[in-house]
């Protein structure tokens, strides 16, 4: 074996399988599911031409080749031990959490029952464009629609519900955001021959409405949040939708995201009376 040629996670999952003496012990370590430590292995075994386990009914053994890579994979592992030891202890683990504009608003407004005391560093990422989860722009996102990529773990939150909002009914302006989301669509639709205002950014819609200078469409767990405003038009069905939780099918077994992902969770079901969905 050329130890310079190698990728180090193989040969750290292949201890885990070596040691745990088959997937399921593996997984639980690695926290990697036991398809992808099997289709790992399998590759491991491809790059090196020989076979490293006998697959057995209750587990896997090792072959003669096996044994001569656990036994070098193992010094090697005692000699990166301390580096590896050294970054951990100085590393705080980062989980992206990528949403809208007024999800990620709520989300900052609840912060202490996310972030709590643990020694976890999170970082939102507002935005009304949905990053690649599968290629880790963000570990954690929050959709209005069931992700259909490889690889992707869902959960469904809640409904999200819109309305238009003012200070009172007298208002006659509206504001639009610029953009492509179905509410910057639907708000195109409705008041082409209206007085409206144009911004760019969610947030100055809303301080256009509080400043009682024009209407606006918000998702309700927003508009409902300020004394000043008032719903001036029944809610639009048409905008309405689910709200799921998504991560990648391999981060979710990771401490960190799993805490992340069950508070960002009780968060925005709890003011949601239906029933609880089953976790990721």
């Amino acid at each position: 074996m050329d130890e310079r040629n190698f990728d180090w996670d193989d040969l750290r999952l292949f201890l885990a399988v070596a040691r745990g003496g088959g997937l399921a012990a593996a997984a639980i370590e690695t926290k990697k599911s036991a398809p992808t430590l099997g289709r790992r292995m399998l590759a491991l075994e491809r790059k090196l031409g020989c076979d490293l386990f006998r697959r057995m009914a209750r587990g896997y053994t090792l072959t003669e080749q096996g044994e001569d890579l656990l036994a070098r994979a193992t010094l090697l592992e005692s000699n990166l031990q301390p580096i590896l030891e050294t970054g951990a202890s100085n590393t705080t683990p980062v989980v992206k959490v990528s949403a809208g504009t007024w999800v990620t608003h709520h989300l900052c407004k609840n912060l202490p029952s996310i972030a709590k005391d643990d020694p976890i560093r999170l970082r939102f990422i507002a935005a009304e464009d949905v990053l690649d989860i599968a290629h880790r722009e963000a570990v954690v996102g929050i959709r209005n629609h069931r992700p259909q990529g490889l690889g992707l773990a869902a959960r469904k939150v809640t409904k999200v519900r819109f309305a238009v909002y003012a200070t009172d009914d007298a208002v006659a302006s509206w504001v639009r955001v610029v953009g492509n989301t179905p509410s910057a669509k639907w708000m195109e639709a409705q008041t082409r021959n209206a007085n409206v205002i144009e911004v760019t950014s969610p947030r100055n819609a809303l301080d256009l409405a509080l400043a009682g200078s024009a209407r606006v469409v918000l998702p309700t767990f927003i508009g409902g949040t300020f004394k000043a405003l008032r719903e001036v038009r029944p809610p639009i069905h048409e905008l309405e939708h689910d709200q799921w939780l998504v991560t990648h099918h391999e981060d979710r077994f990771l401490p960190e995201v799993r805490k992340v992902i069950d508070r960002i969770y009780a968060v925005l079901k709890s003011a949601d009376g239906e029933s609880q969905s089953p976790p990721l």
